[in-house]
């Protein structure tokens, strides 16, 4: 640091203070020489300049100053030689920004390929934004997966209960033997056993979504309105198409040579040209089987599986569980393919009715293929 000469009192009070020599780095520098002593003339400060900080009696010193520039050096300097430290901050601020344009275009033209395939993928993603629009939105679900899956487990041993277990033994306490019957006892069987079937699927639904009501109004609905009747003629002329995927289904997985080949109780009374037998079956085909398969399927399974994966996902693990419950690996790409169909229509409609409408016309088309 710089020291002021000693001064005699007289020289005080004949010249204004002397001034004082300021650091001139933040760091430890040692002064050349001091400045010389002359009188101060009254000048004021230009606006840059700041009250010297030292001695509380000097207000301004002309010719320093205490700048602080972010493009200049972080010292203190001598005000002479602010202007050639600021402009060669400016000169590498535009040397600096010619390279941020020189980067700029760089960057352009690596962008440029990658904005094709961009618009594309975003043309798809639209494409299959319409798509979806066009099955249908979610549903508002109030249960958890913990319902879907309590409702699920006890159909299904529902299902095998009263199918395999409950009316063969009530059958068997009255009196009657299956194999006995004739074929249009044995059609009456399969109505009654189809019927039980159906009232305890319900019976399940009614009981473990009764705290959950009263249920939004899109929930199991039978309505007539909506433009469904186009959607369901489309579907009916998949049938065809369902035909061929049956045909491909066995040939990927044929019936073992060793399996016995039987006819069913439905085959048997087609072949006996019984038409009351006939025609039990047929209520049980067209009727009573569509109308509990679609309320269990697509009126529960297929809205409640939307509260956790995307409406066409759910059309498509509902259809898979429609063909597994059908118990026949050598129909499953048929009915998963009918069932995907019957669910984008139900989503689509929000009513059961076009499902179920479309479910009575295709097992209608089968019995009457069988009758041929």
């Amino acid at each position: 640091m710089c020291s002021i000469a000693n001064a005699p009192s007289s020289r005080l009070r004949a010249f204004p203070p002397p001034p004082i020599n300021l650091m001139l780095s933040s760091t430890s520098l040692n002064c050349p020489k001091t400045f010389p002593r002359r009188p101060l003339r009254s000048i004021p400060a230009p606006p840059f300049f700041r009250a010297s900080k030292l001695n509380p009696n000097i207000k301004s010193v002309a010719g320093l100053t205490h700048t602080f520039r972010p493009s200049c050096t972080k010292k203190w300097k001598i005000s002479c030689f602010r202007h050639e430290e600021c402009s060669s901050a400016g000169i590498n601020r535009e040397s600096l920004g010619e390279e941020s344009r020189h980067e700029d275009l760089r960057k352009t033209e690596v962008e440029k390929p990658s904005t094709g395939k961009r618009s594309w993928i975003s043309s798809l993603g639209e494409w299959v934004d319409a798509v979806l629009r066009v099955i249908g939105k979610p549903w508002t679900v109030p249960w958890t997966a913990e319902t879907i899956l309590q409702v699920t487990l006890l159909w299904v041993v529902s299902f095998w209960f009263v199918g395999s277990w409950m009316i063969p033994f009530g059958a068997h306490m009255v009196g009657f033997n299956k194999e006995s019957l004739t074929y249009r006892g044995q059609a009456l069987f399969s109505l009654l056993t189809d019927v039980t079937e159906g009232l305890a699927g319900i019976l399940i639904l009614h009981r473990c979504l009764s705290r959950f009501r009263p249920l939004p109004s899109d929930w199991f609905k039978f309505s007539l309105k909506g433009k469904w009747l186009l959607d369901v003629v489309l579907g009916c002329l998949m049938f065809p198409l369902v035909n061929r995927l049956s045909q491909f289904n066995l040939d990927l997985l044929p019936v073992l040579p060793s399996t016995p080949v039987t006819l069913s109780t439905v085959e048997q009374s087609i072949m006996a040209r019984d038409p009351v037998a006939m025609g039990l079956y047929a209520l049980v085909l067209v009727v009573c089987a569509p109308l509990w398969e679609e309320i269990v399927f697509r009126g529960f399974l297929l809205p409640s599986l939307t509260k956790y994966m995307p409406v066409w996902c759910s059309v498509l693990m509902s259809s898979v569980a429609f063909a597994l419950a059908h118990f026949n690996v050598q129909r499953m790409l048929p009915l998963i393919f009918l069932g995907v169909v019957m669910g984008v229509i139900y989503a689509r409609s929000r009513s059961l009715l076009p499902s179920i409408l479309l479910h009575s016309l295709w097992n209608g088309f089968v019995f009457l293929d069988l009758m041929k």
